[in-house]
């Protein structure tokens, strides 16, 4: 019984929800509002895009999926839960997301900013049940899950507001998180499954460009995939900048030098990653998590301008105090999970 549970913690990603449901919360908070109970609303609405978008690309690899060891602990590789009730979790996921949706507007006026949040959401959804289906089979299609993660930001702000515009940090936050999701798809998993991806003719990006793993493990990095992997972070650390430097956003000297230090580690990380001579799973994992939080952690810093640095400071400790307490039910070991 205990094996099951842990398969469903694994199955519904529980441990990394903390920090990967964040996108429609960003969004909202970018909107100024820090009600408790709306936040709550929004937070659980991107948990089940979330969980919906991650099982059903189970569901999709599944077969795939099989022909890879490191994946064999999978619970639908190794058939603990069956495809058929991945399929019904998927159908509780969509369900759960729209009735929280009309459980927050409920009372509520319906504006035209609602109908854009609801139409924003929708399409979200068909774009990432796109890129599940055919990630391994259309070169780029890693850009139909980056519009979906960028639409889960701008549903989030669109929802809450009591505007009649979106405002610059939404904006930001959007394509940041656009950006961010197309690094870790792109890049990060294309480095990631190099050893396995030429094995089952995988389409994508870091095949296309010649991103390989020969016999003797030594990885082959084309300066063509460098420069689109670093292409990307630079843009995002320009972008961090852009409402300080250009819209008069207000900001602190130490909010400054903390997203400056951050981009840096950032570069860092992507600099290792991207300059790999040999194919080590187990460090390419730890290269990936550490560059995901610090990129994960310029958010928090940003909205020090909106919400102030108490709210900021919880923002960035909330996904590891989330993930300490619900990865024990995973039954694997602390800041070591399966990827």
């Amino acid at each position: 019984m205990s094996s099951l549970l842990n398969d469903y913690v694994k199955l519904l990603r529980l441990p990394g929800l903390g920090g990967l449901a964040t996108p429609t919360l960003f969004g909202a908070i970018s909107a100024g509002v820090m009600d408790i109970h709306l936040l709550g609303l929004v937070f659980l609405i991107g948990a089940f895009s979330v969980i919906f978008g991650f099982i059903l690309n189970d569901y999709a690899d599944v077969e795939v999926d099989r022909q890879t060891k490191d994946l064999y602990e999978r619970p639908l590789v190794k058939g603990t839960i069956s495809k058929k009730t991945a399929l019904l979790i998927c159908i509780i996921c969509l369900v759960g997301a729209y009735l929280t949706i009309f459980l927050l507007l409920y009372g509520s006026p319906i504006t035209e900013f609602r109908i854009l949040a609801v139409i924003c959401i929708s399409i979200s959804a068909v774009l990432g049940s796109l890129y599940d289906f055919y990630s391994k089979k259309i070169v780029g299609s890693d850009f139909l899950v980056a519009i979906s993660e960028f639409l889960l930001v701008l549903f989030g702000a669109l929802i809450v507001t009591q505007e009649n515009t979106i405002n610059v940090i939404t904006w930001i936050i959007a394509i940041l998180t656009f950006n961010q999701l197309l690094y870790m798809n792109a890049v990060d998993g294309g480095v990631k499954d190099a050893d396995h991806d030429y094995k089952q003719n995988v389409k994508n990006i870091a095949a296309a460009l010649g991103v390989k793993v020969k016999e003797n493990m030594e990885i082959i990095i084309p300066s063509g995939f460098k420069a689109f992997g670093i292409g990307i972070r630079c843009f995002s650390g320009f972008l961090v900048f852009v409402p300080f430097l250009f819209y008069g956003y207000k900001y602190e000297i130490y909010q400054i030098l903390l997203l400056f230090i951050l981009i840096v580690l950032v570069m860092i990380s992507t600099l290792r990653l991207l300059n790999l001579k040999k194919f080590d799973r187990d460090k390419i994992k730890k290269i990936i998590s550490a560059e995901a939080y610090l990129r994960y952690s310029l958010v928090p810093i940003m909205l020090i301008s909106v919400v102030g640095l108490l709210w900021s400071m919880i923002l960035i400790i909330f996904p590891i105090v989330w993930y300490i307490l619900l990865a024990p039910l995973s039954g694997e070991e602390l800041f070591k999970p399966r990827m």
